[in-house]
């Protein structure tokens, strides 16, 4: 009777092994398919280019807080936002310094260390829990060496992050902090009001006091 008993119970765990392999594919699958919708509003996907993203972009998942890179370590992924928001920053004075924001269907990475494959200034955390996809720099330069139309991708879209870095340069020419904080919410509209204060003052520079006074009116 031990011995059925354990039997039956090997059964049962072997099942639902087998149910969570199961449901971790589909999730998989559906995940992919997400992927190759936002590709094709750009370029058409062959078969052949499908089959390689599927190998080479993998879905990821971040806490809201979690840090996503580390200034310490060369940058060797790209992320693109499926939900949430992720913020790159840097340190001055022993400051953060908010440089700017990504939301969905952005790319994110630290672009001069993820393109010359060196360390630099930029860290990355998620504001809040953050769904998004990922694909390694040397996945990425052998996409370009094989499907020429995956420039065109990243002529298209990869150049949202440095559209973030030219708004960076923007916001610096306003002079007073009510303009600074207009071109803000103008520029982060679809979610600045989901950004934690603390962070959006500094991105403008201010102080949080300032920026309360700021809102208020």
């Amino acid at each position: 009777m031990r011995c059925l008993n354990h039997a039956t119970k090997h059964t049962q765990t072997r099942s639902r092994q087998a149910k969570k392999t199961l449901i971790y594919k589909l999730n998989i699958i559906e995940k992919t398919k997400e992927i190759f919708t936002h590709f094709e509003i750009f370029i058409e996907l062959s078969e052949k280019l499908k089959s390689e993203l599927s190998k080479r972009i993998k879905p990821v998942n971040f806490k809201k807080g979690q840090l996503v890179l580390d200034a310490k370590y060369i940058c060797t992924k790209s992320y693109f936002i499926h939900k949430g928001i992720l913020r790159t920053y840097y340190f001055k004075d022993g400051k953060e310094i908010t440089e700017y924001f990504s939301g969905i269907n952005e790319w994110v990475n630290s672009p001069k260390s993820f393109i010359h494959q060196v360390k630099d200034i930029y860290y990355i955390d998620a504001i809040e829990n953050t769904q998004a996809y990922c694909i390694d720099a040397k996945d990425l330069v052998y996409l370009f060496d094989n499907f020429p139309e995956m420039e065109r991708y990243a002529r298209l879209s990869m150049g949202s992050v440095f559209g973030h870095l030219m708004e960076r340069v923007t916001s610096l020419r306003f002079s007073t902090a009510k303009e600074k904080y207009d071109h803000f919410r103008e520029t982060y509209s679809s979610f600045y009001h989901r950004i934690p204060l603390r962070m959006v003052a500094s991105y403008l520079g201010i102080t949080q006091e300032t920026l309360s006074r700021i809102r208020a009116k």
